[in-house]
C-alpha cells in the first residue's frame, strides 16, 4: 500500500484540506503516521528516484540477510595455532579446530581468551558487507530527505533525534563510569581467587565473572532453582499477578483441528472479570527442530474498534525455546533467566491484549521502539521482586515453597554488576549511532569500534579483533539499539512511582492500563509518559531514573 500513489494523494488532500467526514486528534495522528510511512518509502519522489529507492531498499534487505548469516558463522583454524592443552575444548575436524562462539561461561580464562580472539578475528568479506549496508542505509535516508539514517529511524520516538540520543548516552556514560569501575574492581577480586596473578579485567571476563558473582549471591545454583519454577507454577504466578493488577485471567482454550502450526502449541484467552474476552495468545513455548531459537512476541491480528461498536480481539504469539516436559513425571522446568524472559514476553502480550485503539495500525506494540519495550522491561521488575516470586516458586514434586531467604538472595543476585552491564549497553548504543550517523564514516568499522570503545567502555579494545562483525542487532535495531536503555528508564520510573510499594496494587494497575497500555501508538509516546508520570521524559530525567534505580539496587546489596 505504501507504493499506491492514488492513496498517497488522497491522504495528502485530507491532511491539507480536511476530510469529507468529521475527524478528531486520533484520526489526525493516524493520518500523519500513514503519511510518514508513505514518505519514508519514497512515494513522493520522481520516478527515477523512486526506482533508486526500491533498489537501495532491496540491497539493504539482502545485505542484512548476508550480514546476519556471517555474524553466526563459525571460524576454523589449524590445530597447530592453539596450545595442545586448549585443542580438546573446541570441535576438531582433522587438522583443524572449529570455534562456534565466545565460550563466555567457560571457567578457564585461557579458553575464553582463545575463543574471543579466534571468533572475533577480522573477516574482510563480512566487513565489506557491513560497510555496504551502512552506506546503503545512509543513501536511502538522504534520498527521502533525512540527514542520516538515524534521523529517519528515530523520528516520532520518545527521544526524537540522534542529537538527543547522543546527549543521553554521553550523560549516562559520565554517570556510569565510576559505578562501573567499582563493578570491575569486584570482578577482579573474583578473578584473582582463581588466578592470583591476574591484574586486569579483559573483555572475555565479564560474562563469566558476572555469573560467578550472581551464583555466590544467590546461594542456590540454577540447577537447584529449576524444580521450583515449573512452567505451570510460573504461568499461575503470572495469572495471579494479572488478576490483581488488571482483573484479567489467563484461561486455556481448546483449539479447532488444524488451528495451530504444531501440536505442542497452547492457546490462552485473556478474560476480564466484567468485560469478557480481551484477546488470545498462542503459546509456542517449546524448542523443536527447525524452529528459530529466539524469544519473541508477534501479532497475528491487531485490535481495533469495529463499525458496529464492538472491538476486534488482538491475537498474538509468544515464542520461547523451553525444553519440553520429560514424560508425565517431569514438567518443563525454568531457570531464573527463563522466568525473566517469560515475564518480559508477557509484558509485550499484555500490551497487545489490554490496548484499546481505534485503528489496528497503532494497536499494542505498534509504537516507537523505545516505547514498545517499556511494558516488557517493567515486567522484569516484577520478576525481580521477592513478593511476586514467592507467590509461585514451589517445588514441582512436594509443593514446598522456596525458602524466603533463597527467594530474596535470588532476587538480589539479579542486581549484581548492573553498572558494568549498562556501560556495555551504552558502548554498543553509541557505536550504533556513529555507524548510522554522517557518511563517509571517519575510518573503517573496526577503527571506529576501537575509538568508541576507548571513550565509552572501561575495558580496552583488543587488537586484531572485530566484535562489530558479530553485532547482529545492527540489522534489526539499526540506529535504535539505545531504545532498551530509554525503555528501562521509563519502566524504572513507573516501577518506583506505582508498584514498588505494592506490586499487586489494583488501582495502580488500572491506571497503568488506562494511561500506558491502552493507547499503543495512538498517542505520541511523550504525551503518554507525561500523562502517566506527570513529567516530560527529558534526557536528564531519563538518566536520573536509571542512576537512581542503579544506586538503590547497590545500596540494597550493601545492606546484606
Amino acid at each position: 500500500l505504501n507504493t499506491n500513489v492514488e492513496l498517497f494523494r488522497a491522504l495528502q488532500t485530507v491532511l491539507v484540506e480536511g476530510d469529507t467526514v468529521p475527524t478528531d486528534a486520533v484520526d489526525q495522528r493516524i493520518a500523519e503516521l500513514f503519511m510518514f510511512d508513505f514518505e519514508q518509502s519514497g512515494i513522493h519522489l520522481d520516478d527515477q528516484k523512486r526506482k533508486q529507492f526500491v533498489k537501495l531498499n532491496g540491497n539493504i534487505h539482502m545485505l542484512g540477510t548476508f550480514f546476519q548469516r556471517g555474524a553466526q558463522k563459525s571460524v576454523g583454524i589449524p590445530k597447530s595455532k592453539l596450545p595442545e592443552n586448549l585443542q580438546h575444548v573446541f570441535g576438531a575436524e582433522g587438522d583443524n579446530i572449529t570455534v562456534t562462539g565466545l565460550f563466555s561461561d567457560h571457567y578457564s580464562s585461557l579458553v575464553r581468551e582463545a575463543a574471543y580472539r579466534i571468533f572475533l578475528s577480522p573477516d574482510p568479506h563480512q566487513a565489506e558487507i557491513l560497510e555496504a549496508l551502512l552506506t546503503a542505509r545512509f543513501k536511502l535516508a538522504q534520498l527521502v530527505g533525512f540527514d542520516t539514517y538515524s534521523h529517519r529511524a528515530n523520528r516520532g520516538t520518545i527521544i526524537e533525534s540522534p542529537e538527543n540520543i547522543v546527549a543521553f548516552l554521553d550523560l549516562l556514560s559520565k554517570e556510569l563510569k565510576p559505578r562501573a569501575q567499582m563493578d570491575y574492581d569486584d570482578m577482579l577480586l573474583l578473578k584473582q581467587q582463581q588466578e592470583p596473578q591476574a591484574k586486569d579485567i579483559m573483555p572475555w571476563d565479564p560474562p563469566f565473572l558476572s555469573g560467578l558473582g550472581r551464583q555466590k549471591k544467590s546461594t542456590m545454583s540454577n540447577v537447584d532453582c529449576l524444580p521450583y519454577f515449573s512452567l505451570g507454577c510460573v504461568m499461575e504466578g503470572l495469572n495471579q499477578l494479572f488478576q490483581c493488577l488488571f482483573a484479567v485471567s489467563l484461561q486455556h482454550v481448546e483449539m479447532e483441528p488444524g488451528e495451530a502450526w504444531h501440536d505442542d502449541i497452547y492457546k490462552l484467552a485473556v478474560v476480564h472479570s466484567t468485560q469478557g474476552v480481551l484477546g488470545y495468545i498462542y503459546c509456542d513455548f517449546f524448542e523443536r527442530y527447525g524452529k528459530p531459537n529466539q524469544d519473541c512476541h508477534f501479532t497475528i491480528q491487531g485490535g481495533r474498534q469495529l463499525d458496529n461498536g464492538s472491538y476486534q480481539h488482538s491475537v498474538v504469539v509468544l515464542q520461547l525455546s523451553l525444553p519440553a516436559p520429560r514424560g508425565s513425571s517431569v514438567p518443563t522446568l525454568l531457570s531464573p533467566g527463563n522466568v525473566d524472559n517469560l515475564f518480559h514476553e508477557f509484558g509485550h502480550a499484555m500490551h497487545s491484549m489490554l490496548g484499546r485503539t481505534r485503528y489496528q495500525h497503532v494497536t499494542g506494540t505498534r509504537c516507537s521502539t523505545d516505547f514498545a519495550e517499556v511494558p516488557s522491561v517493567l515486567m522484569e521488575f516484577f520478576a525481580a521482586d521477592p513478593r511476586v516470586i514467592s507467590t509461585f516458586a514451589r517445588h514441582y514434586k512436594t509443593g514446598a515453597p522456596m525458602r524466603p531467604s533463597d527467594v530474596k538472595n535470588l532476587c538480589d543476585s539479579k542486581k549484581i554488576f548492573l553498572a558494568s552491564d549498562m556501560q556495555q549497553q551504552v558502548f554498543f548504543s553509541m557505536l550504533d549511532q556513529v555507524y548510522h550517523g554522517p557518511h563517509p564514516l571517519p575510518g573503517s568499522s573496526t577503527e571506529i569500534l576501537a575509538q568508541v570503545q576507548s571513550k565509552y567502555y572501561s575495558i580496552d579494545y583488543v587488537k586484531d579483533t572485530a566484535w562489530q562483525l558479530r553485532f547482529g542487532h545492527l540489522v534489526g535495531y539499526g540506529a535504535k539499539y539505545y531504545a532498551y536503555l530509554v525503555s528501562r528508564a521509563i519502566a524504572a520510573q513507573i516501577w518506583h512511582t506505582c508498584f514498588k510499594a505494592d506490586p499487586f496494587n489494583r488501582s495502580m494497575g488500572s491506571r497503568y492500563r488506562n494511561e500506558i497500555l491502552a493507547h499503543g501508538g495512538e498517542k505520541h509516546p511523550v504525551q503518554i509518559i507525561q500523562d502517566m508520570l506527570g513529567q516530560q521524559p527529558t534526557v536528564e530525567n531519563l538518566v536520573k531514573s536509571l542512576i537512581v534505580d542503579l544506586d538503590e539496587s547497590v545500596q540494597q546489596l550493601d545492606r546484606l
